[in-house]
């Protein structure tokens, strides 16, 4: 296992130690807590010197995300080198049908994939969650929408930007991750996180149980590279946007 020079993973060398535990256990641990037996991230040298300061070691945790997403023999001629991000990234969207422009940037794709699945989410609930989610995002007149309207505008606010929707990327990422790997991201000291993370983690589960019947037949290299991508994203986000939504992932 060796890093590839990856201008879309780059960012993880300037993250936290603490910031980059999740995205090791997705890529050490299953959803019941048990050591994945593919992993090789455990077995490196800087990980055994270094391990818990995830941060000396973010190559070698690059590099596993770059290996899992690539084929084992094209690996091996590569000479242990994997792919880059981006072709990982891309190959979890097609893979759960996700629309996105394949010329948009790797943040943009990210996002074009945790939309696909909170618009998944919002389509299994009622219109009264939908309302209550709404109203915690500072939506007005949720009681003269529809159901569609009331989805319509929570999609809308999370594609938009700003600072619902980078709490909206942690709620998501949070339940996403607590059904794949069974543990979601630390949110602590937020209440309007936390009520709308009560509504949206039943119908995220619902959405991600059948993610994972697709993966179950797909192969089991897509059962580390979701999880891995979706951590990633969250990364992503705090590093751009740390200033404005910190408070939310401190441990």
């Amino acid at each position: 296992m060796a890093y590839r020079n990856d201008i879309d993973l780059e960012f993880l060398g300037e993250m936290k130690s603490e910031d980059l535990g999740d995205l090791v256990y997705c890529l050490t641990h299953d959803k019941n807590g048990k050591a994945r037996w593919t992993e090789e991230l455990t077995g490196s040298r800087k990980y055994k010197m270094y391990y818990p300061d995830h941060q000396q070691y973010w190559q070698e945790i690059a590099a596993e995300i770059q290996c899992f997403g690539a084929d084992t023999f094209a690996t091996i001629f590569r000479g242990g080198k994997g792919v880059l991000y981006r072709e990982v990234l891309t190959d979890v969207c097609d893979k759960l049908k996700v629309n996105y422009h394949e010329k948009s940037s790797v943040e943009r794709i990210e996002l074009a994939l945790l939309s696909k699945i909170l618009e998944d989410a919002l389509n299994k609930m009622t219109q009264e969650q939908l309302k209550e989610i709404a109203s915690e995002l500072g939506v007005n007149n949720v009681e003269m929408m529809s159901k569609g309207a009331l989805a319509a505008v929570i999609i809308k606010i999370f594609n938009f930007g700003g600072f619902y929707s980078y709490q909206l990327t942690v709620i998501i990422v949070n339940a996403i991750l607590k059904a794949l790997i069974g543990r979601g991201l630390s949110i602590l000291g937020n209440t309007i996180l936390v009520r709308i993370l009560s509504i949206i983690t039943g119908p995220i589960g619902l959405v991600v149980t059948g993610i994972w019947t697709a993966v179950d037949i797909a192969g089991a290299a897509y059962r580390v590279t979701i999880p891995a991508v979706i951590a990633v994203a969250a990364l992503r986000q705090k590093h751009l946007y740390g200033d404005m939504g910190g408070k939310i992932f401190d441990k």
